[in-house]
């Protein structure tokens, strides 16, 4: 039976390749897998497969040694059983691989063993340390000699009175253990200041905290008596004039392929593959105890791999179709992640709408979109992303953040690098900022940016009375003009036309990126983590496509230097006028925590939009049938 060249490993495969890899002598009693990724065919390939065709599969590895710190990629063909490239990674030029789920129960245990730490818990009034939960962080790089090569994790710590109490309430401030997890040891311990623990709970479903549970909302039921208006086969899904595929990443998570729009008789291309490459989230607080906080949860955590398995009901409503996921675990073995990603469909509102003046008429149609998402965990807090496609063609991304704000002690004195969440709790400031890459394929692979914004036109002869305004088209033509940010007082959007095609009017067909054109990176342009985060201070980035150019900050995220990711790939100054194009786009929240955002914080919304410009010839939803009103009731006051 032949597949896809894009359907997601499977648990045989994932098996398959840690047999190859065993075979061929490449295993050791201590190596772990932190990633194990499809290796995607070149696009090329992908374009030009048919069904039915021989596809070769590939698994890409990371492959690290725990005892030495020897870190290596393989790649195997899984069709062959045979590896087809092994190379060497240097850690100290490049940087690490994802922190590994067994390495937070590892530092766990090596910072509570620490003599030093011991004494400055006890310190703090705390004589049972089993009572004390070290939270293991990221390190980065901060241009520290000794912590050059070294696999490092940093360690904060919550006090915890009962096992099923959650920590979070209760920050052990002012103190934090730098750990080497491949020599299993504290390299140092930072005591810089003590702070009372906050006392007051944080548990958001106790009674004691949240008082008795309202008993005034209603159910509201969502019903399909048809079934949903989508098709899935595999892992390709049409509905309505949409087609694409569903793709799972370990590092990406939920990855769209291949996303087309029938438009009478023609299937049109528009985003090849859309994924979020990376995400970080800086903090800002100096202190000596925190300057370091920065967490890159793709590359640093593995994003899909923490993505959570969705109930019904609670997740996702209406007519569900569920995806799982298959991820690899540390030892290579396949992992099933239940309902990983759902997809339904969603009333959204009137679509268009008119009642005429001359002719009485009157006409409504509803919009409905197509729902697919994904929630993960990271530590603390949890975001969703949800990608939704509309009948008119639109395109759209929305992010959801929640979960539990990280925390500090908050000093009497009052801070600038904080909000007071509680008494004594802080919730330091800080940014979620996401890192899209959109691959485009307008129509076809020969696409350009045009960077379009209104302007204001000052009284002249062509302007006597002062009422004209239009707009400014700028064209990006190099990557160094790639480098965009949002303006929105000057409603500045981009469209990605192709240079080939045009409608009926003889514009060229297009989609425009809609920013919200929220705050980049705020951190100082020489700080270490402006370095390692670049693709964070600038709104869009348009490069050339390239195979192996898939992540905002680089490869090898972890304790990377900087200069990775998005300043290596614009150096070359490519063309990217009439090529094909990514474009990669940042797009995220300031958080200055509220009052309202303690002990666990409502959903916070940011993304994007895709739109049609002048890739129709018309409406599109003009054959959209009235909506029959079967399910609605009217309440009389």
């Amino acid at each position: 039976m032949t597949m896809h060249p894009l359907e997601p490993l499977s648990a045989a495969e994932i098996l398959r390749n840690r047999d190859v890899l065993q075979q061929a002598g490449l295993l050791r009693e201590s190596t772990r897998f932190p990633l194990v990724q499809l290796a995607e065919p070149d696009k090329a390939t992908v374009l030009a497969h048919r069904d039915g065709d021989p596809v070769e599969r590939r698994a890409r590895s990371v492959l690290l040694d725990v005892k030495t710190g020897e870190l290596t990629t393989t790649v195997v063909s899984l069709t062959s059983g045979e590896v087809v490239d092994k190379a060497a990674v240097n850690p100290v030029e490049q940087g690490q691989p994802p922190v590994m789920l067994d390495e937070y129960e590892l530092v766990e245990r090596i910072v509570r063993a620490d003599e030093t730490w011991q004494r400055a818990i006890r310190d703090r009034g705390f004589d049972d340390i089993s009572k004390v939960r070290v939270c293991p962080l990221s390190a980065g790089w901060f241009g520290v000699a000794e912590e050059s090569g070294r696999r490092m994790l940093r360690a904060l710590a919550f006090a915890q009175d009962s096992p099923d109490e959650l920590p979070w309430a209760h920050p052990i401030d002012g103190l934090v253990a730098y750990v080497d997890v491949i020599e299993q040891r504290v390299l140092e311990v930072v005591d810089d200041r003590k702070f009372p623990v906050p006392a007051e709970s944080g548990d958001y479903t106790d009674e004691q905290v949240t008082g008795p549970l309202r008993d005034t909302l209603r159910p509201i039921e969502i019903t399909q008596p048809e079934g949903p208006s989508f098709q899935v086969d595999g892992h390709e899904v049409r509905w309505e004039n949409w087609r694409f595929r569903i793709g799972f990443d370990p590092r990406e998570g939920l990855v769209l392929h291949q996303l087309s729009f029938r438009d009478g008789d023609r299937e049109r291309p528009v985003v090849y593959r859309a994924s979020i490459g990376e995400m970080v989230v800086n903090y800002g607080d100096p202190s000596p105890v925190r300057f370091w906080q920065n967490y890159f949860d793709s590359g640093e955590y593995s994003l899909g791999k923490l993505a959570n398995e969705l109930v019904l009901g609670c997740d996702c409503l209406g007519e569900i179709r569920y995806f799982d996921a298959v991820v690899a675990q540390e030892d290579g073995t396949p992992r099933t992640l239940r309902n990983a990603v759902c997809m339904h469909e969603e009333d959204f509102g009137v679509l268009w709408k008119h009642t005429d003046v001359f002719t009485g008429t009157a006409e409504t149609r509803r919009q409905r979109r197509l729902v697919v998402s994904f929630f993960v965990s990271v530590g603390n807090y949890d975001y969703g992303f949800y990608w939704y496609l509309y009948l008119d063609g639109t395109i759209q991304l929305e992010t959801k953040a929640t979960g539990i704000v990280f925390t500090s002690a908050y000093p009497e004195e009052g801070s600038r690098w904080a909000s007071e969440l509680a008494p004594g709790l802080g919730g330091p400031y800080h940014q979620h900022l996401f890192g899209a890459r959109l691959d485009m394929m307008v129509d076809g692979t020969r696409n350009a940016v045009d960077e379009v914004e209104a302007q204001r036109v000052p009284i002249s002869a062509d302007n006597p009375h002062g009422n004209a305004f239009t707009r400014r088209v700028t064209r990006l033509s190099r990557e160094s003009e790639g480098g965009r940010e949002a303006d929105p007082a000057a409603g500045r959007v981009w469209h990605v036309v192709n240079t080939e095609r045009t409608n009926r009017l003889g514009q060229p067909v297009g989609y425009a990126l809609h920013p919200q054109g929220y705050p980049v990176l705020l951190a100082d342009p020489e700080s270490s983590i402006a370095k390692r985060a670049a693709f964070a201070t600038k709104h869009l980035w348009v490069t050339q496509h390239a195979e192996d150019e898939r992540y905002p900050a680089g490869e090898w995220v972890n304790q990377s230097h900087g200069g990775a990711g998005i300043p290596a790939f614009t150096a070359a100054d490519r063309s990217i006028d009439g090529e094909d194009i990514v474009l990669w786009h940042t797009f995220g929240l300031t958080h200055f925590p509220r009052t309202e955002d303690w002990p666990i914080m409502p959903v916070d919304y940011c993304g994007f939009t895709l739109k049609p410009v002048g890739f129709f010839d018309r409406n599109p939803t003009l054959d959209v049938p009235p909506n029959p009103n079967t399910t609605s009731h009217c309440c009389e006051g």
